[in-house]
């Protein structure tokens, strides 16, 4: 496997005014890539990616993720199109299911989240691809539809997705799949076997798929950052996948006894933190990211603390461990 990127989230809680800078600050470290985020109801992800890449010279910048009910694939390709023409090979673009909740809320609801976004990555690549589009599907609905101006080299889309259908479903459409934060090596491997099973019932044989993966970055021996942003996904009901089940009901043991999330990342075993994060000494971080990468990773998203100046200090500090290797 070639070298694994390291890139780093801008976080949608933000302000989007502090962007530029930020990613001025992200490539003149040396990273390699620059995530921005689409949750409801912050920042748009495609303005925010046009400011950061009009802002930097060569790091390449992710969409994660972009909700495929939100958008008309035909829209959405055509913003790709336009940020891929503007800063030709440096676009990640990702779709994925959306929160739920969120989804309602706004009235994009449907019944069926896995054709949504099939469909929605299946028209969007071909679009992209400069071919004529028409399907009838259970969500995308185009008649004959082609872009002006698509891209030289259409850019890989990625979801972003969790569970096992959605997975293979990933690597029978996609070029890459994001993998939220709190994903373990274990995780990594079984997402990876089910992606190429996808690939396989597809046919597929193309460029290998790109495994993305966020996170948590906790820069300091004390990992306070990391043990309550666990803390909260596990009081949130994140899904285990069957590769963490030796943890399943442990877990459930110590949610029940301290519900609160204080409560909680103080009562959370070390090796957790090892698992579910990149916390804690150079050492121990630089450790996670070699674990990650040998579970078959091709780019890694630090997700620093939501403070501002915390998250500016220990990415800037957490560089020269991490980048070099």
């Amino acid at each position: 496997m070639g070298k694994t990127a390291i890139g780093v989230m801008y976080r949608c809680d933000s302000p989007p005014e502090q962007l530029p800078a930020y990613a001025r600050l992200v490539e003149r470290l040396g990273y390699d890539e620059l995530w921005v985020v689409e949750d409801c109801f912050f920042t748009g992800a495609v303005s925010a990616a046009t400011v950061a890449a009009s802002v930097t010279e060569t790091i390449r910048i992710g969409i994660g993720i972009l909700p495929a009910a939100f958008r008309n694939p035909a829209l959405a390709a055509m913003e790709l199109s336009n940020l891929e023409r503007l800063f030709p090979g440096r676009i990640l673009p990702g779709f994925g299911h959306g929160m739920p909740d969120w989804v309602r809320q706004v009235g994009a609801h449907h019944p069926s989240p896995l054709a949504v976004l099939g469909e929605t990555v299946t028209a969007v690549r071909a679009l992209l691809a400069g071919e004529t589009v028409t399907v009838d599907g259970q969500y995308a609905k185009l008649d004959g539809v082609k872009l002006a101006f698509p891209p030289a080299e259409p850019p890989p889309i990625s979801t972003g997705v969790r569970g096992a259908k959605s997975l293979r479903l990933s690597g029978q459409v996609a070029d890459g799949t994001i993998l939220a934060e709190c994903a373990s090596p274990a995780y990594l491997r079984w997402a990876r076997d089910l992606i190429d099973a996808g690939r396989n019932d597809a046919g597929r044989n193309d460029d290998p798929h790109r495994l993305t993966v966020y996170g948590f970055l906790d820069f300091d021996s004390d990992r306070s950052y990391a043990r309550r942003a666990i803390a909260g996904r596990f009081l949130g009901g994140p899904p285990l996948s069957p590769a963490d089940d030796d943890l399943a009901e442990e877990i459930a043991t110590l949610v029940a006894a301290h519900p609160q999330v204080e409560q909680l990342a103080e009562a959370l075993p070390e090796h957790y933190v090892d698992r579910f994060a990149i916390a804690g000494t150079p050492t121990q971080c630089a450790a996670s990211i070699q674990a990650l990468t040998e579970a078959t990773a091709n780019a890694i998203v630090l997700i620093p603390p939501p403070d501002p100046q915390l998250a500016v200090t220990q990415i800037t500090l957490a560089a020269p461990t991490l980048l070099p290797r």
